[in-house]
């Protein structure tokens, strides 16, 4: 029993880092409605499984030799294992300091960045935190120049293992960044904000009065900007969410997605999609249900669902494998391309070509959103971002046209390098523009020269309605088949299977980096 009494130091260091802020800050974060960061680590680890890092380290209040007391790190690291698979996390606690970034002890955050890199683990952020605070030049009795040393470094991160950032506060300055330095990010609803800067830096630097939730909660950040990408209705479902998405990917660019087992039979055919897609062109149809018909039952995860509605984008399973899957939602700006769509699929695609996942595409795509607003917003040069993106992905990719097909973000489905297969419902019809747009163009002195105009574009459009048949394209080997619609599961799990070996010959860091 030689160092008993060190052993019992550490039991007395450990026991005051476990009390946080102490009994008056755990009451303020319970009374905003939130969880302590040790709540919350609980509840996203598996039972007994969080080993702490760097559990000792506080500021300490000594009385000469004697220790008084140690205010804990206002940043809490570790590994868990999260639905049996081993992580990285790193937590904020707001009830030391309001988890202010330039209050912490020493480069924990740093640590658990580098931990995970080095041991090619999944790293989630738990973010209840501001950035830097003014009480720290008082302190070290100067201001200085902002430097993070957590940041370098986080460009490779992203390259070679999945990082999630779960907005769980109000999050502003650096771990706002933080936020978006990750494939998925999420908030919650009622508790969270997110921005560089809040209400009295507004107030300071541009006059303005606003209170924190107009400033940066969902309706601006999730709604509105598509900063963060996923919206919980409580802490509880936020880890969930967390788990889900994860359990889609590898540990790492070196190793393939899970595989899980299904009781979904791989030649299932639906007969509802025989019918799903409406003859008359201008019908809508509800694009999820394409998606119950075909991916494994209840597998489909939605990713940014609020922002960029017209193009539905997330993580499913086919046969067990997971996939990347898109599909144009007609709901909304009948399917088109706008810049929002854009930037989401565009983060989508690194998504899934980052860690090997095969991408399927229901291609409803009518073309570029046109009009004044989006040409102010720039969609010229986000539709030119979208299509090099396409092109410089490698992953397997499966294109299955169901309506529609024009112009250069008709493109976007295609992709030459790499495994492609390309196929059409019936329902099908494409070309590099839109005949009803088409005929006035192409034929305007014609129809301007004619003596019933409006009769003469019918009947020019009808010439061409005839030549839109996709068993025409067929004919010239255009398209590579025309198929029944209820084969499309059995044909996507035959699909994933021959995707495998591919995928297993691409594992490693992707040529192209990912770009947050």
């Amino acid at each position: 029993m030689v160092w008993q009494p060190e052993i019992d130091e550490i039991k007395r260091r450990v026991a005051m880092a476990k009390k946080m802020g102490g009994e008056e800050g755990i009451a303020v974060q319970h009374g905003r409605g939130k969880l302590t960061i040790r709540e919350r680590l609980d509840l996203i680890a598996d039972k007994s499984s969080f080993q702490e890092i760097g559990q000792l380290a506080g500021a300490a209040t000594y009385d000469g030799d004697e220790l008084i007391n140690v205010r804990p790190s206002n940043s809490i690291i570790g590994t868990c294992r999260v639905n049996g698979r081993k992580v990285v996390v790193s937590g904020g606690d707001f009830t030391v300091r309001g988890g202010a970034a330039d209050a912490s002890i020493g480069n924990k955050g740093g640590h658990a960045q580098n931990l995970a890199r080095d041991w090619r683990l999944p790293f989630i952020r738990l973010l209840d935190a501001t950035g830097g605070s003014v009480k720290t030049f008082e302190k070290i009795g100067r201001t200085y120049i902002p430097t993070n040393p957590v940041t370098p470094g986080i460009e490779d991160l992203l390259c070679e293992v999945p990082v999630v950032s779960a907005a769980l506060g109000s999050v502003a300055g650096l771990p706002a960044v933080d936020a978006c330095l990750a494939h998925f990010n999420l908030m919650v609803k009622g508790i969270s904000q997110v921005f560089p800067g809040g209400p009295p830096v507004v107030k300071a630097s541009l006059g303005i009065d606003i209170s924190k939730e107009d400033l940066g909660d969902e309706r601006s950040q999730v709604f509105e900007s598509g900063v963060i990408d996923n919206l919980a209705n409580s802490e509880e479902e936020a880890f969930d969410m967390i788990k889900r998405f994860l359990s889609y990917l590898p540990s790492n660019v070196w190793q393939m997605a899970p595989r899980t087992d299904t009781s979904d039979d791989p030649e299932r055919r639906e007969e509802s999609l025989l019918s799903v897609i409406p003859r008359n062109k201008r019908q809508l149809y509800d694009p999820r249900k394409i998606l119950d018909a075909v991916l494994d039952k209840d597998s489909f995860f939605e990713i940014t669902p609020h922002y960029g509605r017209s193009r539905i984008v997330g993580l499913a399973r086919v046969n067990g494998y997971p996939t990347g899957v898109m599909i144009n939602n007609p709901k909304r700006l009948g399917g088109s391309m706008d810049v929002a769509a854009g930037a989401k699929v565009i983060r989508f695609l690194q998504l899934c070509d980052t860690f090997h996942l095969p991408m399927v595409y229901f291609a409803d795509e009518p073309g570029f959103m046109s009009g004044p607003d989006q040409q102010r917003q720039g969609i010229v040069r986000a539709g030119a971002k979208i299509l090099c993106t396409t092109l410089r992905t490698q992953m397997p990719w499966i294109s299955i046209i169901i309506r529609q097909l024009y112009g250069v973000a008709g493109q976007c489905h295609d992709r030459p390098g790499g495994m492609f297969k390309r196929v059409a419902w019936p329902s099908a019809h494409w070309g590099s523009m839109h005949i009803s747009g088409g005929v006035s163009a192409a034929y305007r002195r014609i129809i301007d020269e004619s003596d019933d105009p409006e009769a003469k574009r019918k009947e020019l459009e009808q010439q061409l309605d005839a030549l839109a048949s996709p068993f025409r394209t067929a004919e010239a080997f255009n398209i590579e088949d025309i198929m029944d619609p209820r084969d499309t599961r059995p044909m996507l799990c035959e699909f994933m299977e021959l995707a495998q070996p591919i995928l297993t010959s691409q594992l490693g860091p992707t040529a192209v980096p990912y770009m947050p």
